[in-house]
């Protein structure tokens, strides 16, 4: 049987990227997932961030949240990166961030110094624009698939794509199994099944992940 080793080695903190425009259960479900973990004693913290100080974030269907911090200044293991407002080119969400840029820019900044990165949705798109899927296995929404193959990513058949310190998962609801793996990976799967029986969710595969070189 093949074995893996955590990510990490000590409390993580996860930043759930939001922005103006953004799908609320892209972020909201896996932010449920891993509070939960974190009341079922994994030592996560887990904190809806935005790129820059602001008082609130609108969701694409109109939900106002309060960030509870930034991604400038404070260190995060992982990144959670959200879409919504791609497929249909809204005014503000993933396609407007990834025209102006610098969203994307800090994404790449924070992969280059160390940070993983976790798509949901067409978050994946914002992470291609970022120049990190060249090559790398991901998935998407099902509206995007070919976008995202445009940008040299290898398409993976699968609800979640585990590339090591990338990740991504398809649309939408499948961003609470992509949070459930990374309890899963991290701290168990009784952790992550009870969570998903407190949340009434049933788990959905598959998960992919490269296996790792052998030693």
């Amino acid at each position: 049987m093949v074995s893996f080793s955590p990510l990490w080695s000590a409390t993580v903190r996860i930043g759930i990227l939001i922005y103006d425009g953004f799908d609320e259960l892209d972020a909201l479900g896996p932010y449920e997932v891993l509070r939960n973990a974190a009341l079922g004693g994994a030592p996560v913290e887990a904190l809806l961030v935005t790129r820059e100080p602001a008082q609130r974030v609108t969701g694409s269907h109109g939900l106002t949240v309060e960030p509870q911090g930034t991604l400038n200044g404070a260190t995060f293991e992982l990144v959670i990166v959200p879409g919504g407002g791609w497929n249909d080119r809204a005014a503000a969400g993933a396609w407007a961030e990834a025209e102006r840029g610098a969203l994307p820019a800090a994404l790449r900044n924070l992969h280059t110094e160390g940070s993983t990165l976790a798509s949901v949705c067409t978050g994946g798109m914002l992470l291609a624009t970022a120049g990190l899927t060249e090559s790398r296995p991901m998935t998407t929404h099902h509206g995007a698939l070919e976008q995202l193959r445009a940008t040299g990513a290898e398409l993976i058949e699968a609800r979640v794509v585990d590339d090591g310190n990338l990740l991504s998962c398809a649309g939408v609801t499948s961003g609470i199994d992509l949070a459930l793996w990374i309890v899963e990976r991290e701290w168990g799967h009784r952790l992550a099944d009870a969570i998903a029986r407190e949340m009434e969710h049933e788990r959905r595969g598959p998960v992919w992940r490269r296996e790792p070189m052998a030693t």
